[in-house]
């Protein structure tokens, strides 16, 4: 199989909420999870969150004509804060939008690794001859039951992000692989010594050669900049990169041969990066 790449993509940041307050489903559905934790539902906190859900994001990425018009063979929905009230299985509903004939489900509490697992199974799946067309969904609602520093003293907005990616028959932004470690600087090194970033030889330095590093705002060290660099704004937890490839892909594959997305999730300090590249193999 020649790989997936990118065919289309979608954003949402800080969507219109639904009403303010919360039904009494919703809080007798937190207070049945808590309860056993010796910890209730903050009404206030509730009243005052943005109830943008899930299926609202979802929803609003399809209607996204490149996202809208795809019908995808495998879909998967990732994120990393749970939705406002789990009443919908989101997987299938967004399935439903796009064809309604997608392998589908979601990866949740892996934090913002989540998005990049997602990419790897969709490889495997590419590879395997299962899926020709695939949806990844980042999902991100801020709008929760308890005080949760991550969101409240950030602060994070709604946002998500949808990749298409079908089978690269030709020049294109082409998914190559996705790695973790340690820290930023360790996966960044460990990319560069295999070959990643190009060249004859490993080692190549980042950012010679056409290629640009996408650096989440979470990545707080230090790593080598020598070359096109773009620091992503605070305001996103585990959507922060794929909002901006989802915004700039088609620029980026013009512009560079190589797009290096990397950040760092503050909850595990593991770093992780997902290549990919114009074209190439």
């Amino acid at each position: 199989m020649s790989g997936l790449a990118v065919r289309a993509a979608a954003s949402v940041r800080s969507p219109e909420g639904r009403a303010s307050g919360t039904t009494p489903a919703a809080l007798d559905y937190y207070r049945d999870l808590l309860t056993p934790f010796g910890e209730k539902p903050d009404e206030e906190l509730l009243a005052r969150g943005a109830h943008v859900h899930h299926r609202d994001l979802a929803d609003l990425l399809v209607a996204d004509e490149g996202v809208g018009r795809s019908r995808p063979e495998l879909l998967i929905v990732t994120h990393a804060l749970p939705d406002v009230v789990p009443f919908t299985a989101v997987a299938p509903h967004l399935t439903d939008r796009l064809g309604g004939l997608a392998a589908n489900f979601a990866i949740a509490e892996q934090g913002l690794a989540a998005p990049f697992t997602a990419l790897r199974i969709a490889s495997a799946y590419h590879r395997a001859g299962r899926a020709a067309e695939v949806v990844v969904a980042v999902l991100e609602q801020t709008t929760l039951p308890t005080a949760f520093p991550l969101v409240q003293e950030t602060p994070l907005v709604d946002s998500a992000a949808a990749l298409v990616l079908g089978a690269a028959t030709g020049p294109g932004l082409r998914f190559v692989r996705a790695r973790s470690a340690a820290s930023a600087a360790a996966v960044l090194d460990e990319a560069a010594l295999s070959g990643d970033f190009g060249g004859d030889a490993p080692g190549r330095v980042l950012g010679e050669d056409g290629t640009l590093l996408v650096l989440g705002p979470w990545v707080a060290e230090d790593v080598p900049e020598h070359g096109a660099v773009h620091r992503v704004a605070p305001g996103s937890y585990c959507t922060s990169v794929w909002l901006e490839l989802a915004d700039h892909w088609q620029e980026w594959q013009r512009t560079y041969r190589r797009i290096v997305l990397c950040d760092t999730d503050p909850r595990s300090g593991r770093s992780h990066v997902a290549l990919f590249a114009h074209g190439e193999g």
